[in-house]
């Protein structure tokens, strides 16, 4: 298996598997319409590539592996191994929460047709507020929390229990609620799990204007 992984990954990597290098194969394939595997390859071999030619790039994928590979691997060091999993762990991580939650937002504003904001420092520290609306001169508060499925909301929402002291203080400063914001990966989109709070956030919009 390890071997397969290998051999997959340099082939990937040098596009020797490209279009260019072994010709379409699945149109190659749907015109032969081969009903056995030599069938195939006697066909590929006679109208696409030669076989001659395939044993030339196997030949140039070992050089690649035996020589390029290997000499990369003998450059990297320890330190280049634990600053990789730092950054896997801690920045990339980071970057796909910041980039969720900048998804989420950005779709309710879409949809609210309001300006979003940022909130403060001192608001996330004080009232656990990431994003505010501002209405006249009150103010919504938003707070954002991705989740990786829907069964771990129940835990977040012991953690809104926690909070609710904080976003009363808030809705008592400045005049608007507190919402939360539940986003959850579904397909290849962010999506906002509890829509029922759009129409909250809506109501809230209302009576402050």
């Amino acid at each position: 298996m390890a071997k397969e992984w290998v051999l997959n990954s340099a082939t990937n990597r040098f596009q020797l598997n490209f279009k260019r290098n072994v010709g379409a194969t699945s149109e190659a394939i749907r015109k032969c319409s081969p009903k056995s595997l030599e069938e195939w390859q006697d066909y590929y071999f006679s109208n696409v590539r030669s076989e001659e030619h395939i044993i030339e790039l196997g030949k140039k994928l070992y050089v690649k592996i035996t020589e390029v590979l290997v000499a990369e691997i003998d450059e990297i060091t320890e330190e280049d191994c634990i600053n990789y999993i730092k950054e896997l762990v801690i920045d990339r991580t980071y970057d796909g929460y910041i980039r969720e939650i900048k998804t989420i937002y950005e779709q309710l504003q879409q949809v609210l047709q309001v300006r979003i904001s940022p909130a403060p420092d001192e608001w996330d520290r004080l009232f656990n507020v990431d994003f505010f609306i501002q209405i006249n001169d009150k103010y919504i508060g938003l707070q954002i929390k991705p989740v990786s499925q829907v069964s771990s909301i129940p835990e977040i929402y012991k953690e809104k229990g926690i909070q609710h002291k904080t976003h009363e203080e808030f809705l008592k400063k400045y005049g608007g609620k507190v919402f939360y914001l539940y986003s959850c990966k579904a397909g290849d989109k962010k999506i906002i799990v509890n829509t029922e709070v759009i129409e909250e956030i809506k109501a809230e919009i209302e009576r402050l204007q």
